[in-house]
């Protein structure tokens, strides 16, 4: 039996684990880097052992070091998660060779299949080798690891050698891998999963099937179980092929194989060797713990002949710390709180009070609704997002409850080109018209003041704050009566609750404060200061860094003098584990570059100037 399980991972995913281990009574063990010292899942293990560093590379992807920390640890097993070396072959080796029970599948099964082009050949697939113009469009892919790290689309031939060498260096950040391959993009389809399970007595479940295709750079966003939609035969087709798959590498533990479904034709993706983020949804509809079961299969029992019978619809929302108006860049600092109503299950890596840093994926927490039907379980989840608390950086949490409720996905006829179509909509600002008059009524809370002017009517309080990016004015008065707003009766007005009644109506606003930083409901917005402090602007043409991260590449032949044309990559920046690119916003002429590969960048230090072309 095992007794003391470390977990090779970090964040969310580690502190799902140790929730099964709490359960069953198991000794669990962390590992971290130095950005993560006081990381939640740190905090919740029962010992935790130090990686030195803080990039992936120093430090959750050095199998040397975990093994070494589960030795030390006396740890006896060595659960993966998800992503860094949960897919290397080595690494479980490396575990069992110390002696240790690895909880996943064997070595020369995720050789098999960990890697997309082995896995492709294996179900008598072949890469492009030869790219030409009438392959278009393709997709370069990382032949390791998983989510979303490492792809390209490529439309245009001119642009496969630049989309290669990106693909190449994301996937050896991420995954300590740098081999991709390129194969045909299919467009308008749906991407689909089943979940298996095995053990080492010849059993295989097909747990059901998963709907994936709301995605944003190849990265999953909204997840389900069952897939809406498919039918009894493709779904019997699905499950035929992955029990298959698994058969045919004598698979043992959970895994995934996907697939892009169009025009009613399976299209074989890959096989994942691990457990999946989206894992939760299956074990509601399943009424299972899958990290229990990885347990229970390791130390060698055997599952029933059948998997339990499937019971309503479950959908999962990823919450991420990023701005998708602003091309989904990621955002860092201090996640103030974090809380969603109980009927729904939140797995999150993060306490409040936590600090977001730029070294790992923005994936803040995923909640998870399940009820009898679909329709009942994206209306429970997108109520139980939009009454949340998410007190801190930017986050997708606004994106999500769209999402839920748009006809195209509460109807099921969603691809993998949803956001493509519909993202500059789902973004639009939109905030609740009385919030800043909430916000400026909190603050005014308990600052009435009456002397010997009483009688006379007070002048109106004036302030500002921005809200989704747009400036709003709020007009208030001190009145005998406390205070008073045109156009609305003020109920009440304490520092955390403002009431007020319009046309009869009455609506309540929580107020909370973090800094300048004020939360009205589910409203973010920001206090502005009655008198700016004027600062000196950038010059035309400045180029800042989006968000905090480190240059890893800068455009060759890039030099101050050189001419460029408005959208040529100039440098890329990587923050929270994906490459980010910025180019020229004009033609013109680079006329200062200030950073070099290698050099770390706050969140809007000045990379570079383009001056613009003037017209002669």
């Amino acid at each position: 039996m095992i007794s003391s399980i470390l977990v090779a991972n970090r964040g969310e995913i580690a502190c799902r684990v140790f929730r099964t281990c709490r359960e069953a009574g198991i000794r669990t063990v962390a590992v971290h880097s130095d950005a993560d010292e006081d990381a939640l899942h740190v905090r919740e293990a029962d010992a935790a052992v130090r990686l030195p560093g803080s990039t992936p590379a120093q430090t959750y992807l050095r199998g040397d070091l975990v093994v070494k920390a589960a030795l030390n640890a006396g740890a006896d097993a060595v659960h993966p998660g998800y992503g860094f070396l949960s897919e290397n072959a080595d690494f479980a080796r490396a575990v069992l060779d110390a002696g240790l029970v690895w909880i996943g599948p064997p070595p020369e099964a995720i050789e098999a299949m960990a890697s997309k082009t082995r896995a492709k050949k294996l179900m008598g697939l072949t890469p492009l080798v030869e790219v030409t113009a009438d392959d278009l469009p393709v997709l370069v892919k990382a032949a390791a690891g998983g989510g979303g790290r490492g792809m390209r689309v490529v439309r245009e031939l001119a642009c496969l050698e630049a989309e290669l060498e990106a693909a190449r260096a994301e996937a050896l950040s991420a995954f300590g891998d740098g081999e991709v391959f390129v194969e045909p993009y299919v467009e308008g389809g749906r991407h689909v999963e089943v979940q298996i399970l095995a053990d080492t007595h010849g059993t295989v479940w097909a747990l059901g099937t998963r709907d994936c295709s709301l995605q944003r750079r190849h990265q999953k966003v909204i997840e389900e179980a069952p897939a809406p939609g498919l039918g009894q035969s493709l779904t019997d087709t699905l499950y035929d092929l992955s029990v298959r798959a698994a058969r045919a590498v004598d698979y043992v533990g959970a895994g995934t194989v996907e697939f892009l479904i169009a025009d009613g034709t399976a299209h074989f993706l890959e096989m994942n060797t691990r457990l999946q983020v989206e894992h939760p949804v299956t074990e509601a509809v399943f009424g299972i713990d899958l990290v229990a079961l990885q347990i229970q299969v390791a130390e060698g029992a055997a599952l029933d002949d059948a998997p339990p019978p499937t019971r309503g619809h479950a959908v999962e929302a990823r919450l991420y710390a990023e701005d998708p108006a602003g091309d989904w860049a990621p955002q860092t600092g201090i996640l103030h709180r974090l809380a969603v109503p109980h009927e729904v299950r939140l797995d999150t890596g993060y306490g409040d009070g936590d600090r977001i840093g730029v070294h790992y994926d923005p994936m803040l927490a995923k909640a998870v609704a399940h009820a009898p039907t679909r329709a009942q379980a994206l209306r429970t989840l997108s109520g139980a997002l939009e009454r949340a608390d998410v007190h801190g950086p930017v986050t997708n949490r606004d994106l999500l409850v769209r999402s839920l409720r748009h006809p195209e996905f509460a109807e099921g006829r969603m691809d993998t080109g949803f956001y493509d179509r519909h993202l500059a909509a789902l973004t639009a600002p939109a905030a609740d018209p009385y919030a800043p008059l909430a916000a400026a009524l909190a603050d005014a809370h308990g600052r009435s003041r009456f002397g010997g002017w009483r009688n006379l009517p007070s002048q109106p309080q004036v302030r500002h704050y921005l809200v989704a990016g747009e400036e709003h004015e709020v007009r208030y008065r001190h009145t005998r009566e406390g205070l008073a707003a045109d156009g609305v009766h003020v109920v009440r007005a304490d520092a955390g609750l403002v009431v007020l009644e319009v046309d009869g109506v009455r609506e309540r606003f929580r107020v909370t404060r973090h800094g300048d930083q004020v939360y009205v409901n589910s409203t973010a917005l920001t206090a502005l200061p009655r008198f700016p402090d004027p600062t000196a602007d950038h010059v035309p043409g400045s180029l800042l860094a989006p968000m905090p991260g480190t240059v890893v590449r800068v455009a060759e032949g890039l030099a101050e003098g050189v001419r460029v044309e408005a959208g040529r990559p100039l440098l890329w920046l990587e923050a929270m584990k994906m490459e980010h690119k910025i180019s020229a916003p004009a033609d013109g002429t680079l006329t200062a570059l200030h950073v070099v590969p290698g050099r770390q960048v706050e969140m809007g230090a000045l990379l570079a100037v383009v001056e613009d072309d003037v017209p002669g």
